[in-house]
């Protein structure tokens, strides 16, 4: 019996590290975002969930008020959405733009009109995968697939077969229409994170939500 079940998780890890270890997807400096001329690699980075980069010295503690615009879907071909669907598109960005909004709140207070000391920040969704449904619960308590994302928990690193959502950020002072800070991201949960695998936009939900309150400590 533990012949069986080990075989199949150690073919599962096999396959995973031949595609570059199931989760791999680096983001990509997205040439149709309106900041893409000015991002760069990002040195400072040592996870590797932040590649891209452009910012500016800012008092961010001068911005009383911000400015959320509704979340785009990006569109362009260096997409990172695989074959999602356009429902599930629109639900994440949907859940970004409440996430965002509401995380932002308690720091800022919000508006629809640019004014002294405003920020004006845009989210472009640029990209996700989802959950696999069954085998990515699993795999937390697999023999092979446990241990395995037990170090990458500790390491704060990707989860095995394990959904992410990629994104951009772009802030403006809202008056002058001054770029601030640009990055993209990728986000995801703890790979030992069990909730972030039940459903198959959970873990995509869940990167946004870590992404939201990085955020907001960038800006505190």
């Amino acid at each position: 019996m533990n012949t069986f079940r080990i075989l199949p998780g150690t073919f599962l890890l096999v396959v995973c590290i031949s595609v570059s270890g199931c989760a791999s997807t680096t983001p990509k400096n997205y040439r149709d975002l309106s900041s893409s001329s000015r991002l760069q690699p990002n040195a400072e980075d040592v996870s590797g969930k932040v590649p891209y980069i452009y910012k500016t010295q800012v008092a961010w503690k001068e911005f009383s008020s911000v400015i959320v615009e509704p979340v785009e879907i990006y569109h362009g071909a260096d997409h990172q959405f695989g074959d999602m669907s356009e429902r599930d598109k629109t639900e994440l960005a949907k859940y970004m733009q409440h996430e965002f909004t509401d995380v932002l709140s308690r720091r800022f207070s919000q508006t629809d009109n640019p004014k002294p000391w405003t920020l004006r920040v845009k989210l472009t969704l640029t990209g996700a995968e989802t959950n696999t449904p069954v085998v990515s619960t699993v795999l937390r308590f697999d023999l092979v697939g446990g241990p395995y994302n037990i170090v990458q928990g500790l390491r704060g690193k990707e989860g095995m077969v394990m959904g992410s959502v990629s994104y951009s950020v772009e802030v403006y002072e809202a008056l002058t229409n001054r770029l601030l800070k640009a990055y993209v991201t990728k986000e995801y949960p703890n790979a030992m994170n069990i909730k972030a695998t039940l459903g198959s936009l959970a873990a995509s939900k869940a990167g946004i939500d870590k992404g939201a309150e990085d955020f907001l400590a960038e800006l505190n």
